[in-house]
């Protein structure tokens, strides 16, 4: 016989207490994640959100509860999503505009073009290796934005970052202004 009764039977007991009925099945998911291929409307996605490689997926208006995660090749477009978590991947094409709303991250390594627009982004905005140009236009940042190694450039206009704005050993064109940022400018948006 144990000493220490399991976790179940003490969160069943504390249940009992509370005066709450409880049914517990180890089987049922609690979130699901949901594969794009095509678009996705007004609804409300549980879990995450995949676009698996090559694919080509349409967010509008979706509120997704998890993280968009996008696999090499693909393209996404999200308008006026909210995403609690995080948009990370390599998409050959992401594009975020018309008031979105992220909570976390806008993460794209490897990716082609991206486009983050007049969105707020409770995170950072890192775009890190993109061979396409990469354009950051009207939005509002709670952290930094990090433009580092981008071969096609970079575009950085009119946003309010309370972080930093640092850019390195991107290629040409570079275009900005107009930015209001707490923080530092740094390197290549030292003047922007």
């Amino acid at each position: 016989m144990s000493l220490f009764p399991s976790m179940s039977r003490i969160f069943i007991a504390a249940a009992l207490i509370a005066g709450t009925v409880v049914f517990l099945d180890p089987g049922v998911a609690f979130a699901s994640d949901r594969v794009c291929q095509g678009t996705i409307g007004s609804e409300t996605v549980d879990g995450n959100v995949i676009v698996p490689r090559g694919a080509e997926c349409t967010l509008n208006g979706t509120t997704i509860e998890g993280n968009v995660l996008i696999r090499p090749r693909a393209r996404v477009e999200m308008i006026d999503v909210y995403v609690d978590g995080n948009v990370q991947g390599a998409g050959r094409n992401v594009i975020v505009r018309g008031h979105s709303v992220i909570g976390g991250d806008v993460q794209v390594e490897n990716g082609r073009r991206v486009i983050v627009q007049r969105s707020q982004v409770g995170g950072n905005i890192q775009l890190f290796e993109n061979r396409g140009l990469s354009q950051v236009r009207n939005n509002t940042v709670g952290g930094d934005v990090q433009l580092f190694s981008n071969p096609g450039g970079f575009s950085v206009w009119y946003n309010h970052i309370d972080g930093n704005l640092q850019c390195k050993r991107n290629g040409l064109p570079r275009q900005g202004d107009g930015n209001i940022v707490q923080g530092d400018k740094e390197d290549q948006c030292s003047n922007r």
